[in-house]
């Protein structure tokens, strides 16, 4: 998708032969000794900033945690959370699948179906800005874009596997979630184009935004299949203006055309109560203790005039199956990282802000808002044609990237490519019970869906998510029945 000018390539190898002279000796400063609260562990964790570029004096925090037994022989996962502008640490490690969960005490617990059960997992907040990362030029963030992300983010790799050699040549897999339908394979492309050995053998994308009409326009449909606005108000909007032009109009800061106008406040009229359900886990119920902020362009998009959403984001979260659910636990987590404690035993700094936030202000309003239509769907193409194994995968609980267009997006993408169905739409299982929904391609491309799940599927099914996890990883069959 990116322009690979020579210039770009020289340099990320002039940095890595520089940064391996230099930084070998990081991974003991880097050492996380134990976290406030923390039951002991088998395993190593490790923590710190890479920095991406000297002049500007840039860097990107990491948090990595080691497999919980023969990490040497275990896979690298990197974990890319969306937004844009929203924490993988925040997030990814200490509310969806780190081997530690924050609780209502601001404390830490272990996860039960922590994802290091069977991989290395290397989280990274990034762009910069995002979570403990940063910039001190500002003027950098005049300028973020899909393309600045990726970039920084390989010289992040770059430096990072010269601080961890140990991992060059290990088996590697890029996954996330959201707005990691831009992150994940516009990163993959990127690193398969510039020639780089990595060892990357495939990605994974949940709930991601891959093609902007097809996902948007899934959303009234979504709505009116679950009984949440009518037959009358969801033929207006698809006749008169659908969530797709009225997105583009409502981010071009313009008045909106009579159509849409129409179509708007005809559905909020039906929508308003939606104040009360969380957009990104409909059956779930919402947090009443705390106001979660949730950044990023989706959730602007659910507080724009067609939707009348509250602004706050509440993710159910669940540990085990007789355990009572959390509908708080983000908020736990940015309550947990705020702590002086926590960040020093983190080795993190606040840089130009004085509170740690799951999604940052400044990166969602400054990104680029044509980056949002950029359809990526194409890209994922050319990395299954790369020879990557890829899986898609849904919450089929989540309305704000719903199952149903991502779905057809993966079909339509596998008959472009050629590939055939080699394991029908089936069910899989947990625990004798239906884990979900699933179609193979070729030998590459698999789409699943997680029953019951929501935008961050492992926030609401643990389970199920780490045995899709644990599936994918070892190119195993889904569990049947």
């Amino acid at each position: 998708m990116f322009p690979q000018p020579r210039i770009f390539i020289a340099t990320i190898i002039a940095t890595s032969l520089l940064m391996s002279s230099l930084v070998k000796s990081f991974p003991e400063a880097d050492k996380v000794k134990r976290l406030p609260e923390q039951s002991p562990v088998s395993f190593q964790q490790f923590a710190g900033y890479v920095p991406v570029d000297d002049n500007d004096q840039r860097a990107l925090f990491y948090y990595f945690v080691e497999a919980q037994r023969n990490s040497s022989s275990k896979p690298l996962v990197l974990w890319l959370n969306g937004g844009p502008g929203c924490t993988s640490v925040g997030i990814g490690a200490f509310t969806e699948h780190g081997p530690f969960v924050t609780n209502q005490g601001k404390a830490i617990q272990k996860n039960q179906y922590s994802w290091n059960k069977e991989a290395n997992i290397l989280y990274l907040d990034s762009p910069a800005g995002v979570g403990f990362s940063y910039s001190l030029n500002l003027s950098f963030y005049k300028a973020l874009n899909d393309e600045v992300t990726a970039r920084d983010s390989l010289v992040f790799l770059q430096r990072w596997f010269a601080k961890f050699p140990e991992y060059t040549n290990r088996d590697f897999y890029i996954m996330g979630e959201s707005y990691g339908g831009h992150y994940v394979p516009q990163l993959a492309e990127l690193i398969i184009k510039s020639k780089l050995n990595f060892n990357l053998k495939g990605i994974a994308i949940g709930n991601p935004l891959l093609d902007f009409d097809t996902d948007m326009n899934a959303v009234d449909e979504y709505y009116w299949s679950h009984g949440i606005i009518t037959d009358h108000a969801y033929k207006i909007k698809i006749s008169l203006c659908n969530s797709s032009r009225l997105l583009r109009e409502y981010f071009s800061g313009r008045q909106l055309s009579n159509d849409c106008l129409l179509a708007a406040q005809k559905v909020s009229e039906e929508y308003s109560f939606t104040s009360f359900i969380d957009p990104y886990y409909v059956i779930g119920d919402r947090c009443l203790s705390y106001n979660v902020s949730q950044a990023g362009f989706l959730k602007e998009m659910l507080s724009s005039g067609m939707f009348q959403f509250r602004n706050s984001h509440d993710v159910l979260q669940t540990q085990k199956p007789d355990q009572q659910v959390d509908e708080c636990s983000m908020k736990y987590s940015e309550k947990y990282l705020n702590r002086k404690d926590v960040q020093k035993a983190l080795h993190a700094r606040l840089v130009g802000t004085r509170n740690y936030r799951l999604c940052s202000k400044i990166v969602l309003t400054n990104y680029d808002p044509s980056n949002r239509e950029i359809p990526t769907i194409n890209v994922v193409g050319f990395l299954v044609k790369s020879g990557l194994r890829v899986i898609v995968y849904s919450g089929d609980q989540d309305s704000v990237i719903p199952f149903m267009g991502t779905r057809r997006l993966v079909d339509k993408l596998a008959r472009k490519v050629g590939l055939k169905t080699t394991v029908p739409y089936s069910a899989w299982f947990v625990d004798k019970q239906v884990g979900g929904w699933a179609q193979v391609f070729g030998n590459h491309l698999t789409y699943a869906m997680v029953r019951g799940a929501s935008h961050g599927t492992p926030t609401t099914q643990p389970k199920r998510s780490f045995v899709l996890f644990d599936a994918f990883l070892h190119g195993k069959p889904l569990p049947k029945a």
